[in-house]
């Protein structure tokens, strides 16, 4: 297997597992809309609700985690970075993904597990007139330290290959931000094709 396979096989996981669960803002949407309908309108308020929206963003944003990091959307501090040659940039992550990610990364899914297993044999709930089950919930925090994990591992050998050749591999292509530019450019009828090239240009040169 090529390197390049096997850096897309691990983006390709981590998209999928990303944009499975990013289906749960749409269920967490309906859910509170309707809580708010019955709470307001019908003065029925449901006891479970607020402590589910809290399961529901945790493991939203927790199995985010993947995605975020294949498609290296994580927030960096890049007024140096940014100007650096790609062999310098690799040499940095490098370095802070042995000395800081792994160890982090790793004790994070395994003191998750242990958490996972504790609320499981207790069979923990939350403390409400119409209790939730907590322990599939304590389960995300190891799974995604996991999926967090291998995309990791997969950044690092992406780190190794540009120290070799002095490029950055090509990402796995998602959506970007001149897409979108170019979609509701070409849905317009008041702009014309200069003005939506330059627009895609800019929205280019933002990005990088």
């Amino acid at each position: 297997m090529k390197v390049q396979t096997l850096l897309h096989t691990a983006d390709r996981i981590s998209t999928w597992v990303g944009k499975t669960f990013a289906w749960l803002i749409v269920a967490l949407m309906v859910m509170v809309v309707i809580e708010v309908f019955k709470r307001y309108a019908l003065n029925a308020p449901t006891a479970w609700v607020f402590d589910a929206s809290n399961m529901m963003y945790g493991t939203l944003f927790m199995m985010g985690g993947a995605y975020t990091l294949a498609h290296d959307g994580h927030v960096r501090g890049d007024f140096l970075y940014g100007s650096m040659k790609p062999r310098t940039q690799a040499g940095i992550d490098l370095v802070l993904f042995i000395a800081f990610f792994l160890p982090g990364v790793t004790a994070l899914t395994w003191a998750g597990w242990n958490y996972f297993q504790d609320s499981l044999a207790i069979h923990e709930q939350t403390f409400n007139a119409d209790p939730l089950p907590v322990y599939p919930f304590k389960f995300i925090i190891p799974l995604a330290g996991a999926t967090v994990l291998l995309q990791g591992i997969a950044e690092i050998i992406r780190c190794v290959v540009c120290l070799k050749t002095g490029e950055w591999t090509p990402r796995l292509k998602d959506a970007q931000e001149s897409d979108v530019v170019d979609q509701q450019l070409a849905s317009s009828e008041f702009v014309d094709e200069e003005a939506r090239q330059m627009a895609l240009q800019q929205a280019k040169e933002l990005k990088s």
